[in-house]
């Protein structure tokens, strides 16, 4: 199975008409704003000044009846669990919820649960333990909404059960006291596109406005704001779209991290040196998310959780420094599962349109990076198991082609239980059953992929001279920041450059290092993960690049971030 060539898709100009709207926007800009389909003025206004209206939490279904139980609990001193992920999205989901409805005057505590020996979601024996140790309200975040028969055994263990998740809706009914999850079919809520950790902040938002207006015993001793740090990290790490309500909060979020950073997250700037005013979503997505992510992947999420939570400054470094070592960890045997999967996948046949590999020694936090990974480099559907004795657990990761929740859905009777979302998905599956949902999945893949001709497709905001870039250009694109999920940093394809000088860089020589010259200029350009192209570039090429900040020894110069080269002349679109 070979690496999949891309295809380029160049989106058209922007009429006229459109552009002359906005007399003071650079044209590249507001090129990239028609591309995201923000056309009106008054979208395009609210997009640049990062206003889009944050929804009343109360119009998410399930609010009213999820905020009465909580007050009441409040009120009575029951005990609250929030029970959430071991992902960035759900420990900051806990995390957020916890501190909420302590300040609230809440007796509450946190579980989180151990990724290989519980796996994800609800399981029954950490509900017995919480039933014995008295909690009357379980709140759900980042999970739960395919749950249903955990969800029965704690209300007969004498639990209520709040659900807020984010995840696609199952067929089952839950009995629960409330469900809030915008995805389901009744719920009427503007924005759908909410990280785990963003429902949890319109609870937390929902309880706070109440209280401020009937206080339970006392006004609450924090307000929402103090929240957008978790939320900004929960959203930005768990890949949602960065637009509208999402990208409004993340903004803010962003600015109290930059501004007033909790211990935790101060601590964690540094060991992945950021510096403070700084930080951005690609800095929490490559710097701050990863160490986050590592302690539920190599050890257990609870040192996440606590980080974020952390009070003090001694107690802070000390987590931080624990996050760094695990993520080192997690990088060493997330390279080693990979080129072993590597190899198993290359060996499959050229023609099979989803990967399926399961293996004994493939640790289960690292599944769903190595499926990641295959997944863009094949342009397949990528199944990774970590196969047990008895069970065993995977990770899925798909291409927009192939829905692969639903595809689950359609093996759901050889499932223990399975969730996600269209592009991945985790599920537990009977050992004994692995070779048949193989069989099953890979039948669904031929079915629905076979008539496609899979071609990873490269889409680029304009064509450009790279003669006309410049600081003026790399300014006017910094105000479409924050950078993610559908408002992706822009595209630009230069066509015919010169390669004046080409090398290979980094680890084992894995990335290229390029000085490119269209006649009139010279440009830095690094590519990474493109290391075999060094030597055997051709004298002039395409290229396909973000035009990026490098800050090096206090200098600021710009550079071309490439994303993809083709021989010139060679064209595929």
């Amino acid at each position: 199975m070979l690496r999949k060539p891309k295809r380029w898709e160049i989106a058209p100009p922007a009429p006229d008409e459109y552009l002359n709207r906005f007399p003071d926007l650079h044209p590249l800009a507001a090129q990239a704003l028609y591309n995201r389909k923000i056309i009106a003025d008054d979208d395009v206004a609210a997009f640049l000044a990062a206003s889009t209206r944050v929804d009343d939490p109360f119009q998410l279904s399930g609010m009213h009846p999820a905020v009465t139980r909580l007050r009441q609990a409040i009120r009575d001193g029951e005990q609250i669990a929030v029970y959430g992920d071991f992902d960035v999205d759900g420990v900051t989901a806990t995390a957020l919820l916890v501190l909420a409805l302590r300040a609230l005057g809440g007796v509450v505590r946190p579980y989180i649960p151990h990724r290989v020996e519980e796996g994800y979601g609800l399981n029954v024996d950490a509900l017995k333990e919480l039933a014995r140790e008295g909690v009357q309200v379980v709140v759900t975040v980042d999970c739960g909404i395919r749950f249903p028969n955990e969800i029965a055994y704690a209300r007969q263990q004498g639990m209520d059960v709040i659900v807020t998740d984010h995840h696609a809706v199952g067929k089952d009914a839950l009995a629960a006291v409330a469900v809030i999850n915008p995805h389901q079919a009744h719920c009427s809520y503007p924005y759908p596109h909410l990280a785990g950790v963003g429902i949890a902040y319109k609870l937390a938002q929902a309880l706070l406005r109440v209280n401020s207006q009937v206080p339970i015993r006392q006004p609450a001793r924090m307000e929402e704001g103090d929240l957008l740090d978790l939320v900004a990290l929960g959203t930005v790490a768990d890949m949602v779209p960065l637009t509208g309500e999402n990208r409004t909060l993340v903004i803010q979020g962003l600015e109290r991290i930059n501004r007033e950073p909790r211990p935790g997250i101060e601590a964690l700037m540094r060991q992945a040196n950021l510096d403070p005013g700084h930080v951005d979503a690609e800095a929490i997505g490559y710097g701050l998310g990863p160490r986050l992510n590592a302690a539920g992947r190599v050890a257990h999420a609870e040192t996440a959780y606590q980080l974020l939570t952390a009070e003090y400054p001694a107690e802070a470094e000390r987590l931080a420094q624990q996050l760094d070592d695990l993520n080192r960890e997690r990088q060493r045997i997330t390279s080693q599962v990979q080129e072993r999967a590597r190899e198993i996948a290359s060996a499959q046949r050229a023609d099979q349109p989803l990967i399926f590999i399961a293996d004994p020694d493939f640790p289960a936090g690292i599944v769903g990076l190595v499926a990641s990974r295959l997944m863009e480099e094949f342009y397949r559907p990528a199944v990774i198991v970590e196969m047990g004795e008895h069970q065993s657990r995977g990770s899925a990761r798909s291409i927009p082609e192939f829905h692969i929740t639903q595809a689950l859905d359609q093996c759901a009777d050889l499932l223990i239980q399975h969730g996600g979302h269209a592009a991945a998905a985790g599920f537990a599956v009977r050992t004994a059953d692995l070779p048949q949902l193989k069989s099953r999945l890979v039948s669904l893949a031929e079915a629905e992929l076979s008539s496609q001709g899979l071609v990873p497709i490269l889409r680029a905001d304009a064509e450009v001279l790279l003669r006309d870039m410049s600081w003026e250009v790399w300014e006017a694109l910094q105000k479409l920041r924050p950078f993610g999920e559908e408002n992706p940093e822009p595209l630009l394809v230069s066509r015919d450059v010169q390669v004046r000088r080409q090398r290979a860089v980094g680890s084992e020589g894995s990335h290229l290092k390029l000085f490119l010259s269209d006649g009139s200029s010279g440009w830095d350009g690094i590519a990474f993960h493109q290391g075999d192209w060094a030597d055997h570039l051709p004298d002039r090429i395409n290229v396909a690049y973000h035009l990026q900040l490098n800050e090096w020894n206090g200098q600021r110069r710009l550079q071309l971030n490439i994303q993809d080269i083709q021989p010139s002349g060679q064209e595929t679109a």
